[in-house]
C-alpha cells in the first residue's frame, strides 16, 4: 500500500515538474495585446480618380488596392476641400462652423483667447494607453502650435506643402530633365521646405535627402520603438502636392515628350513612389508581426489639384471639380479602411461618411472617451468596420468659406438653397430648378433643408470667399448670388441662426455669449460661466439672473434676453 502511495506520488511530482519545464514554451513572455494601433495614412492632394482601385484610368497603386481587396473601400467619403480645414476637421471630428477653420488661413482660429479651444485626437486615445505620433506635413495648423503642443508624442514636421529635395537638389532635377518653365516650376524652381523638426530638433534637408525616405524611415523607427505597446501613427506624407518633382525611381523622359507629356510621366512617377512607400509600410508591419493587430485607414485630404485634374479620370472621363471647389471632385476623396481579420474583404460601401467621423472611430477602437463638452460631429465607423452594413448617418457634410452643401445618395443641396441632381455623380452635377415639381425632388430638397436646419451651420464661425486662403477677400459670394433659397427651412439654413437677433443692444449681448461660448455648444453652465469671468462672486449673481427656470444652464436666448431686461432698446 504505502510502495503504490509512494509511486502515485512521485508520478504525479514528475508531470507537475514536466508541466512547469514546458509552461515557457507554450506560454508567451508577454500578456496579449487587446488594444489594436492605429495607423492612419494621408496623401496630399490625391484625389478620388488617382488610386487603382477606385478605377483610375492613369495610374496603377497596388499596395494601396492591397488594402481595398482585404478591407473596406468607401466610394462616398468626403471631406473638406483643402489641406487645413481638411486636417483640423480630421484631428478635432467636428465640423468648421464649430472649431473656426472654415478657411485655410481660419485654421489658426482653433486656438482662442490664447488658449485651444479644440481637442485633438492624441489626448484622446492617450487615456486609453496610446503612444502618438504625427510625421509628416503640419503647415497649415502651424499658427495653432506644432504637433507636440497638440499631444503628440514624436513628431517629424516641415511648414511647407510638396516637400520633396531642398532647393538645390531640385533646381538640379529640374535642369536634368529639362522642365524650367514649364508647368513644373510654374516658371521655375520652387521648392523652399526650408528646416524641418525631429521633435525638439531642427534640421536641414542635405542635397542628397529626400523628404518621403526620410518620414518613412522616421515612421519605421517609431513602429519598432513601440512594437510592445498600442500606438496611434499619423502619417501626412508629401505626395502628391506640387511642386512635383522626380522621385528617386524617376527615369529622364524621353527628349521629344511636350511639357504636359513630362509633366504627366513625373506626376505618375510621384503617385508609384508613393504607393511603394505604403507597400514598404506594410511589410514592415508584416515582417514585426502587427499587421492582425493593427488597423490601417488609407485617406486622400482632397480632390485632385488643378494641374493634374484633366488626368484623373475614369473609364475616360473626368470627375467635376477639383481640389478648393465644392463640387464632387473637391471634397470626394480615395477612402480605405483595413483590419487584416475583422474588415470584411474586398467590400465597397455605398455608405456616405465624412472626414469627421475618423476620431470617434479612433476613440471607439481604442476603447477611449470622447472629449466632454463639445458638440463631436463625427460617427463612429467601427460597427462597419466588423461587418455592419448599415450606417448611423445618411450624409455627409462639407464646408469651405462661405460655402457648404450636404450631400446623400442622389442629391446635394447647398447653403444657396440650390438643389443639385447627383445621379451622374462624381462627373457630373444636374441643377434641379427652384420650382420643380418632381417628386423625387421636392422630397429630397425638403429631406435636406430639414437636416441643414437641424444643424445649423449658419449659427457657427462664418467663413468668407472660397476659403483658399485669399486674405484679400477677392472672391464674392457667387454661391449666394445664382439662386436665393426657394423653401423656409431652405432660408433657415442659409441665414445665421434665429437667435442672431438684428436690435443692437441684443446683437451685442449674442456677440457676448459667442465670445463665452467657445464651444459652440449653445449654452454655459454655471461652472464654465465663471471660470470665463474676472469676479466670480459678481459672475455667479449674475449667473443666478440669466437662468430664470433655475435649471443650471444658461442657454443662448436665456442669455440675450434676460441679461437684456434693463437695456434701452429702439
Amino acid at each position: 500500500m504505502r510502495k503504490n502511495l509512494a509511486k502515485k506520488f512521485l508520478t504525479t511530482l514528475a508531470l507537475v515538474a514536466s508541466v512547469l519545464l514546458l509552461a515557457p514554451l507554450a506560454t508567451p513572455h508577454a500578456a496579449p495585446r487587446t488594444k489594436p494601433n492605429i495607423v492612419f495614412i494621408l496623401a496630399d492632394d490625391l484625389g478620388f480618380a488617382e488610386i487603382g482601385a477606385n478605377g483610375a484610368d492613369h495610374y496603377q497603386t497596388p499596395n494601396i488596392d492591397s488594402l481595398a481587396k482585404t478591407g473596406i473601400r468607401f466610394n462616398h467619403f468626403y471631406t473638406a476641400p483643402l489641406c487645413g480645414p481638411s486636417r483640423a476637421l480630421i484631428l478635432l471630428g467636428r465640423y468648421a462652423f464649430r472649431s473656426g477653420a472654415v478657411t485655410q488661413d481660419a485654421c489658426a482660429s482653433i486656438i482662442r483667447a490664447g488658449e485651444k479651444a479644440e481637442v485633438m485626437i492624441p489626448p484622446v486615445l492617450k487615456k486609453a494607453g496610446y503612444t502618438t505620433a504625427m510625421i509628416g506635413k503640419w503647415g497649415q495648423l502651424l499658427p495653432s502650435g506644432d504637433a507636440a503642443e497638440w499631444g503628440f508624442d514624436h513628431m517629424l514636421s516641415f511648414k511647407a506643402s510638396g516637400v520633396y529635395w531642398n532647393k538645390a537638389a531640385a533646381a538640379s532635377w529640374v535642369k536634368t530633365y529639362g522642365l524650367d518653365g514649364d508647368k513644373f516650376g510654374e516658371g521655375g524652381v520652387r521648392a523652399n521646405p526650408g528646416p524641418y523638426n525631429i521633435d525638439a530638433k531642427k534640421l536641414m534637408l542635405a542635397d542628397h535627402e529626400y523628404i518621403p525616405d526620410l518620414m518613412h524611415q522616421d515612421a519605421m523607427a517609431f513602429i519598432n520603438e513601440n512594437k510592445d505597446r498600442p500606438f496611434f501613427l499619423y502619417y501626412s506624407m508629401s505626395h502628391v502636392h506640387s511642386q512635383i518633382l522626380p522621385t528617386p525611381d524617376s527615369t529622364p523622359p524621353s527628349p521629344g515628350l511636350d511639357a504636359a507629356a513630362r509633366y504627366a510621366q513625373v506626376y505618375n512617377d510621384n503617385i508609384a513612389y508613393m504607393d511603394k512607400l505604403v507597400g514598404k509600410l506594410l511589410a514592415e508591419l508584416d515582417r514585426l508581426k502587427l499587421r492582425d493587430n493593427t488597423v490601417v485607414f488609407f485617406m486622400g485630404d482632397n480632390g485632385t489639384a488643378k494641374a493634374a485634374s484633366d488626368l484623373a479620370t475614369i473609364g475616360g472621363r473626368r470627375l467635376i471639380g477639383q481640389k478648393g471647389g465644392m463640387e464632387e471632385g473637391g471634397g470626394l476623396v480615395p477612402f480605405i479602411i483595413n483590419w487584416r481579420g475583422v474588415t470584411p474583404a474586398g467590400r465597397l460601401s455605398e455608405n456616405f461618411t465624412d472626414a469627421s467621423d475618423l476620431l470617434p472611430t479612433f476613440a471607439e477602437i481604442a476603447g477611449a472617451p470622447l472629449p466632454e463638452n463639445r458638440i463631436i460631429d463625427g460617427k463612429s465607423l467601427l460597427p462597419q468596420i466588423k461587418g455592419e452594413t448599415k450606417s448611423p448617418r445618411t450624409w455627409a457634410f462639407t464646408q469651405l468659406g462661405e460655402n457648404f452643401h450636404m450631400r446623400e445618395a442622389g442629391w446635394k443641396l447647398n447653403q444657396a438653397g440650390q438643389l443639385f441632381d447627383m445621379k451622374n455623380a462624381p462627373f457630373e452635377e444636374i441643377p434641379v430648378p427652384a420650382d420643380s415639381k418632381d417628386g423625387a425632388a421636392m422630397a429630397a430638397r425638403q429631406r435636406l433643408s430639414a437636416a441643414l436646419v437641424e444643424l445649423n451651420p449658419g449659427a457657427g464661425f462664418k467663413g468668407e470667399g472660397s476659403g483658399r486662403g485669399d486674405k484679400s477677400k477677392k472672391v464674392k459670394k457667387k454661391a449666394a448670388t445664382e439662386s436665393a433659397p426657394t423653401t423656409p427651412a431652405a432660408k433657415a439654413a442659409s441665414v445665421p441662426s434665429p437667435l442672431s437677433p438684428a436690435d443692437a443692444a441684443l446683437a451685442e449681448r449674442a456677440a457676448k455669449f459667442d465670445h463665452l461660448d467657445q464651444e459652440r455648444l449653445g449654452q454655459l453652465t454655471r461652472a464654465k460661466y465663471i471660470s470665463r469671468q474676472s469676479d466670480p462672486e459678481a459672475a455667479s449673481k449674475r449667473f443666478d439672473k440669466f437662468d430664470v427656470n433655475e435649471d443650471g444652464i444658461v442657454t443662448r436666448d436665456e442669455y440675450i434676453h434676460n441679461g437684456a431686461k434693463k437695456l434701452k432698446t429702439p
